[in-house]
């Protein structure tokens, strides 16, 4: 009989499916993630990222502190709030860091308390609440084994309207020059964010996991679709990244998987750029610059911008766009204006937090989002841990870059939660604590 997603499951015996020591792991990625930013400071100074030997004690101590936070991740159960968490950190840690060379004129000092005070308000939420939520309906597996599918043939067919205004296979050297002419009506943008960033990561999962392999290497596929549509770096690796992740998952448990998601393309990036110089400039500034040290350095840009500006108040959100708003393009565009540095979008800590309501208030708006992401975890209580990532694999990143109310509606976040609620589950694991499952064992 098929296994639901909910099942318990057991793992052949491995020599590297082991639990590593998460607390030094954690260690290690903030420091390579510290030298990460030394390096890319000395290639993308243009972008206001840039490093001082004269402050380098000062940041190394307020970043040594500010680790400690690893202790939570070392005694925090698996849950999709403990991936967000964890990418949440690498970010602040790498702001804290940065806020020590910054150029701009503002009050840092307040910043980095406001930084750190937020990061902890938000993932201690999103950390510990895990309760489950009692399933007021559970789509009948009769029905639910076929949802793959139906997303399958609505992303494929989301891909072929998408097409019909558009079709370009470029490099990523011109990707942004022809991404400029991409104009999708509204309701087409919400389509392929909500199938690309959440539908077929979880259609992708429910066959992984359900050892559907055709299934699932054509939910790979379509992903890849999404790259000549939108030009959009995001889609161009999204096949690569589940494939990463649903690796590593192979060799080690959830939480682990989480730090090393990170960990290892940060150090992979930094090893190629220290053994073969600029040779190595295409994946470390994929991976090194783009996609851990822009996001630090968003909220340094940010904290800039709003010493000297009006906050929004939350009317950058599409829906209040009616409220008195001192700004009536995107926020991203706002700042590309101020700075030239193209279209720069942040994270929530960043938008409902320093731009709407500034350095002081920005911890009480990151609780709420912490909730909020302890809300998902409550709504994917009794899910394999396994599922909930690999089903999540790209929400993270997309925390790192795009505020809190577009990941829930324009990415489909909310959906996923609600796919997770609905899911069924087996009666023994449902009950249980997500996380709580004991070591893998050998089935023979």
């Amino acid at each position: 009989m098929e296994r639901t997603i909910g099942t318990p499951h057991t793992r052949r015996a491995n020599p590297w499916n082991i639990r590593l020591g998460l607390a030094p792991l954690v260690f290690a990625h903030t420091a390579f993630c510290c030298v990460s930013l030394i390096f890319v400071a000395s290639l993308y100074a243009q972008f206001h990222i840039l490093f001082r030997e004269s402050n380098i004690a000062q940041a190394a101590i307020c970043v040594a502190g500010l680790s400690l936070i690893s202790i939570l991740f070392a005694t925090a159960s698996f849950s999709f709030g403990y991936f967000v968490s964890f990418y949440l950190y690498t970010m602040i840690i790498g702001y804290v860091w940065l806020s020590y060379f910054s150029e701009f004129n503002y009050n840092t000092s307040l910043a980095r308390l406001s930084a750190i005070a937020s990061l902890l308000s938000a993932i201690l939420p999103a950390l510990f609440m895990r309760k489950p939520i009692t399933q007021i309906y559970a789509i009948p597996e009769r029905i639910f084994r076929h949802l793959p599918a139906a997303i399958i043939v609505l992303t494929a067919s989301t891909i072929i309207l998408g097409a019909s205004y558009g079709f370009r296979v470029v490099g990523l050297a011109e990707m942004y020059k022809f991404q400029r002419e991409i104009a999708y009506p509204g309701w087409m943008n919400y389509l392929i964010g909500i199938t690309s960033t959440a539908l077929i990561p979880f259609a992708f999962a429910c066959c992984w996991t359900r050892s559907h392999r055709g299934q699932a290497l054509l939910c790979l596929a379509l992903s890849l679709l999404f790259y000549p549509i939108t030009l959009n770096k995001l889609a161009l690796f999204t096949p690569a990244w589940l494939g990463f992740v649903t690796i590593l998952l192979k060799f080690f448990e959830e939480r682990t998987v989480v730090v090393l998601s990170l960990l290892v393309p940060t150090l992979a990036g930094l090893v190629l750029f220290v053994a073969i110089g600029n040779a190595a400039i295409p994946i470390f500034g994929l991976v090194n610059f783009r996609m851990v040290a822009i996001p630090s350095s968003a909220m340094d840009v940010y904290n800039d911008f709003f010493s000297h500006h009006p906050h929004t108040f939350f009317c950058h959100v599409s829906i209040l766009k009616f409220l008195d708003c001192p700004y009536k393009d995107q926020l991203g565009v706002v700042l590309a204006k101020e700075y030239q540095l193209g279209n720069f979008n942040a994270s929530f800590l960043a938008t409902e937090g320093v731009a709407a309501v500034g350095h002081r208030l920005a911890p009480v708006s990151s609780f709420l989002c912490g909730v909020a992401i302890g809300l998902a975890n409550r709504m994917s209580a009794g899910l394999r841990p396994s599922f909930i990532l690999i089903s999540s694999a790209i929400l993270p990143q997309v925390f790192l870059n795009v505020p809190f109310s577009t990941i829930l509606f324009t990415h489909g976040a909310a959906i996923l939660f609600l796919l997770w609620y609905i899911a069924p589950r087996d009666d023994e694991e449902a009950s249980r604590e997500p996380g709580r499952r004991a070591n893998f064992e050998a089935t023979g």
